[in-house]
């Protein structure tokens, strides 16, 4: 039985995917810092691992990772996002919020969990297609995410002498508790179920890029490949 790991499972995305791989007949360790939405996950999930940590804190990262014998598929999903409001009056307490949850917490858990994966494993990262194209208040948010893609594009090529695989995921806007707070258009929006579906298939088909919803994406694509005071007029507009 392979054995996945997901972090930020306790809601949105990661929970829709702790499912989605414990219906399928995968052995899957959770991973949350919420202690109570861990035990609800138990209690649905009877044979599922629980890891309770913070990723932002590499002592509990290491702790955790003592528990952990192999990994086949090391799911990095935890994340989050505050925007910054007023660019000239910049929140750098957001920005180091972004940058740390998002970017620096990822090379805590490599560090510890990717010893754990052998030849034919697979590391997953969960971006964003942000990254496509710079969006109004989402320096932070963006930045990180573009760092995560660096991160991951740079890691295929080194892993391979390992035997590693790596796949980069930009999902656009899914329904979850990190957009519920969004006050703007989100075009094209799917719940976590279907994004879960999109992530499980892309894994399983061991491709290297994912990307959903296709119609939201390759519109970015387009977009991106305008001159650039049309693609500024377009996405300010917007």
């Amino acid at each position: 039985m392979k054995k996945v790991m997901i972090t930020g499972a306790t809601s949105g995305i990661g929970e829709a995917l702790v499912e989605l791989y414990y219906q399928t007949g995968f052995s899957v360790i959770a991973c949350g810092r919420n202690k109570g939405k861990l035990l609800q996950l138990k209690k649905r999930f009877s044979a599922i691992q629980c890891l309770q940590f913070d990723i932002t804190q590499p002592e509990e990262v290491m702790q955790a990772a003592a528990d952990v014998s192999k990994v086949d598929i090391l799911l990095l999903n935890a994340g989050d996002c505050r925007y910054i409001d007023n660019a000239y009056h910049f929140d750098a307490g957001a920005f180091k919020h972004n940058i740390s949850t998002n970017l620096l917490s990822v090379g805590d858990l490599l560090g510890s969990f990717l010893p754990k994966m052998d030849a034919g494993s697979r590391l997953v990262f969960i971006s964003s297609i942000a990254t496509q194209l710079p969006f109004p208040r989402a320096e932070a948010y963006g930045a990180s995410k573009a760092g995560l893609d660096y991160l991951a594009n740079s890691l295929r090529l080194d892993l391979k002498s390992v035997g590693v695989d790596v796949t980069l995921v930009h999902p656009g806007f899914v329904k979850t508790p990190l957009t519920h707070k969004n006050n703007f258009f989100m075009p094209f929006i799917v719940d976590a179920q279907m994004a879960a579906k999109r992530i499980y298939q892309g894994v399983q088909s061991r491709k290297d890029y994912v990307h959903f919803p296709r119609r939201f994406t390759y519109l970015l694509k387009l977009i991106s490949l305008l001159p650039k005071s049309w693609w500024q007029r377009i996405i300010i507009k917007a």
